[in-house]
């Protein structure tokens, strides 16, 4: 299972996003874990670099759902560690 840290802003932002928005993205995150442990992830998801920043990625969980991460080093051999850092619209890329 990979393990995790969330950055006080990933927090701040989940606590504006709706009911709905939280539970859109814990469907998504299901996915993310599943295709970490794949070692590929599915298009849906379009997970990918943000420009213009160094190893900050971004995740679509929904049509403008976005949420932010970076990998850690790894807490457990061979599993991934993912530092989730903002969530919410397009607008979490101003400060990834």
């Amino acid at each position: 299972m990979p393990t995790r840290d969330v950055l006080a802003s990933f927090w701040r932002d989940w606590g504006e996003l709706a009911p709905e928005q939280q539970r859109e993205f814990r469907k998504a995150l299901r996915k993310f874990i599943a295709d970490l442990r794949t070692g590929r992830f599915r298009p849906g998801l379009r997970v990918k670099h943000v420009q213009g920043t160094d190893g900050i990625f971004e995740l679509t969980w929904a049509n403008d759902g976005r949420a932010t991460f970076q990998y850690g080093k790894e807490l457990k051999p061979g599993e991934p560690h993912i530092i989730w850092r903002r969530i919410g619209t397009h607008d979490v890329f101003n400060t990834p």
